[in-house]
């Protein structure tokens, strides 16, 4: 799984003009799944994501997780994550899992995520045309592939 966290102060999906998620001080995480993806990525990511410390202390320093800050989190289906651009102009995203593997794996990173977390997490829907806004704080934006455990 590979993820795109960014530390926002707002966060919102639209789809068809509907507001379908609305956050404030939190993250939104863009996340892309491939079919070698298993619930051990899950676990991990999900642990990883609640635990690292972004957010600022009362010292303004970046001691904090989300789950210690209070903040919401929103989780958003982003496919072109596993985009390859080796070859010509038209990125292929072949290693990106079809609905029928991805859907699940989605649903259970977001329930394990809740877990985690303690509280709700919202979400886009998957497949959809979403309109995604944000403000992200710092800017703060961390790349975390499950694969690459470093």
């Amino acid at each position: 799984m590979k993820t795109v966290i960014q530390r926002v102060s707002s966060a919102s999906v639209t789809i068809d003009s509907k507001v379908v998620a609305d956050i404030q001080k939190g993250l939104l995480v863009l996340v892309g799944i491939e079919d070698a993806d298993n619930q051990e990525d899950i676990d991990w990511l999900a642990a990883k994501i609640a635990n690292i410390r972004i957010f600022g202390d009362e010292n303004g320093v970046m001691n904090l997780s989300v789950k210690e800050s209070n903040g919401d989190v929103i989780v958003v289906s982003q496919f072109t994550l596993h985009a390859n651009t080796k070859k010509g102009n038209r990125p292929s995203y072949i290693k990106a899992s079809k609905p029928d593997v991805a859907i699940p794996l989605y649903e259970s990173f977001v329930k394990c995520l809740e877990k985690q977390l303690g509280k709700k997490v919202q979400t886009g829907v998957f497949g959809a045309d979403m309109k995604v806004s944000l403000l992200n704080d710092g800017p703060v934006t961390i790349l975390i592939d499950s694969k690459n455990k470093e």
